[in-house]
């Protein structure tokens, strides 16, 4: 809300009043000494005593004011800090002579940031509240709330202001707590485990890790363009070939591509190396992560997710071939195919390119017909080596990979594999993947000579996995938007912000 509107102009010559007055709207010397919860657990005992109030206990609180109810000689008003909402009882008789009158009933609002001191003392209604004896403004709140006291319903204003979104609705700032403590957890949970945490770089001359379309950057200095990582896997697996046996990354990844209920242009995932183990291993260790988890957020094993419930008591496994069939409802006959696929495809009215492989076009049908399908955590498995250009060949199937994506409530969460560590197998997918580019994929790799070379020297074998850590919060606090479980998610700019960015153009 812009400084001249007239409703902050109003509050602005309020703010200016108190500073006529001698009252600091905008002070830094707070004496609190307890949070709203603090005050609420310390005193819940006052409604066992005989009057309902101890006035030998003092305590001093602050918070934002969200509710305001001025009568007579008296005013409720509720404050709320990070821990909680207090309802507060200010009488004329308790304050400085003139403060209620002059100051509190014409000069605060709610929105105002405030400090109060006083005593537990619990309501006629019952509810333990804080009798107020002193009364100090901190923060004058210029810009006045929504109107409406139990939050902010339109989306837009939610996630492109995401403080005032933070400000009214409790719930937001309760996702965002779980947020962080899946993080913190996810640390503990690896670091207990005896991996260590590495930082690897931010930007790359040579995109790669994944099949995706890179941000690029130009580094002055250098005189040169750099990527966004859009990954951090090679660099993490040329730790594992410098001899760490166990290394993970916790950071924000890079993809220049659409956005939609599942995808930012930057992300955060965890992606983690593990020596002399196999993607069977990670599979366990995944189901174990999960249990970590649920038991330290104290979560039932069964979770609501919109209208269906996810069931994490057991984790299936099945092949992605297998997959296609007994889940996605494709013939048995056509999966191993290619041209029968392609038909099936136009059958259903779902265009690709010919020229796809047959293990893209059995990629595209499971994308198809059977992710959607998969709510209750499903490891598919053996995925076809034309879609897993970093995966290690299966010694028996070489036409299968050893790798796995998990996907629970019809989406991919996880992406592991065991690592191929042959370099001439490696430089050749490299080849197949350039060829792919020049071809029109312009999420296909890039070949990475430095890669192949630091395979040369011998990568212990290892096992790899990715999770997306925002998307595994959506799962974990029933928010089906990834805008939903990040602070600040990408937006489309609006028109008045392409109006200044075209005029700043025209001046440079």
């Amino acid at each position: 809300m812009p400084l001249s509107n007239k409703y902050v102009q109003q509050r602005i010559e309020k703010a200016q009043k108190l500073k006529e007055l001698g009252f600091n709207p905008y002070s830094n010397d707070s004496q609190r000494n307890a949070t709203v919860e603090k005050f609420l657990n310390v005193n819940s005992d006052v409604e066992h005593l005989e009057n309902k109030r101890d006035e030998n206990r003092h305590y001093i609180v602050a918070g934002r004011i969200k509710f305001l109810r001025i009568m007579g000689k008296a005013s409720f008003i509720k404050i709320e800090d990070e821990s909680g909402m207090l309802q507060v009882y200010v009488a004329r008789d308790n304050l400085p002579e003139g403060f209620y009158n002059d100051i509190f009933k014409k000069l605060v609002e709610v929105g105002d940031i405030v400090e109060v001191g006083g005593y537990p003392f619990v309501t006629g209604k019952g509810e333990l509240s804080l009798h107020a004896d002193s009364f100090k403004l901190l923060t004058k709140s210029v810009a006045p709330l929504p109107e409406k006291f139990h939050g902010i319903t339109d989306k837009e204003i939610r996630y492109r202001k995401r403080y005032l979104d933070l400000i009214m609705n409790a719930e937001v700032r309760k996702t965002f707590k779980i947020r962080s403590q899946v993080i913190s957890l996810t640390r503990r949970f690896f670091e207990e485990k005896g991996f260590l945490e590495v930082e690897t770089p931010m930007m790359h001359p040579i995109p790669g890790g994944a099949n995706a379309k890179p941000f690029v950057t130009h580094h002055n200095a250098l005189g040169v363009d750099r990527y966004l990582r859009i990954a951090p896997e090679l660099y993490l697996k040329r730790l594992i070939v410098g001899g760490f046996e166990a290394v993970f990354e916790i950071n924000r990844n890079f993809r220049n591509e659409g956005m939609d209920a599942t995808h930012n242009p930057e992300f955060t995932s965890i992606e983690f190396y593990w020596a002399y183990k196999t993607y069977k291993d990670l599979i366990e260790l995944t189901k174990e992560y999960f249990d970590y988890l649920f038991d330290h957020l104290n979560l039932p094993k069964i979770l609501p997710y919109g209208d269906m419930e996810i069931d994490f008591n057991e984790f299936r496994e099945i092949p992605l071939i297998k997959s296609l069939s007994e889940i996605g409802g494709v013939p048995e006959e056509i999966v191993n195919d290619k041209e029968k696929i392609l038909a099936y495809l136009k059958e259903h009215n779902i265009e690709v390119s010919e020229n796809l492989t047959l293990g893209q076009l059995q990629g595209e049908l499971f994308d198809e017909f059977v992710e959607e399908k998969l709510i209750n955590p499903t490891f598919i498995t053996e995925y076809p080596v034309d879609i897993s250009p970093l995966a290690r060949r299966d010694d028996q199937h070489p036409e299968i990979t050893q790798r796995f994506e998990l996907f629970i409530g019809g989406r991919e969460i996880a992406n592991a594999f065991s690592e191929l560590n042959d370099p001439v197998d490696q430089y050749e997918r490299f080849k197949a993947q350039v060829a792919a580019k020049d071809a029109g994929d312009d999420e296909a790799h890039h070949m990475d000579t430095d890669f192949v070379e630091a395979l040369s020297y011998g990568m212990a074998p290892t096992a790899g996995q990715g999770i997306g850590m925002d998307r595994l919060v959506m799962l974990l606090t029933n928010q089906h938007t990834i805008r939903d479980v990040l602070l600040f998610p990408a937006m489309k700019p609006l028109k008045e912000e392409l109006s200044l960015l075209d005029m700043e153009e025209k001046e440079e």
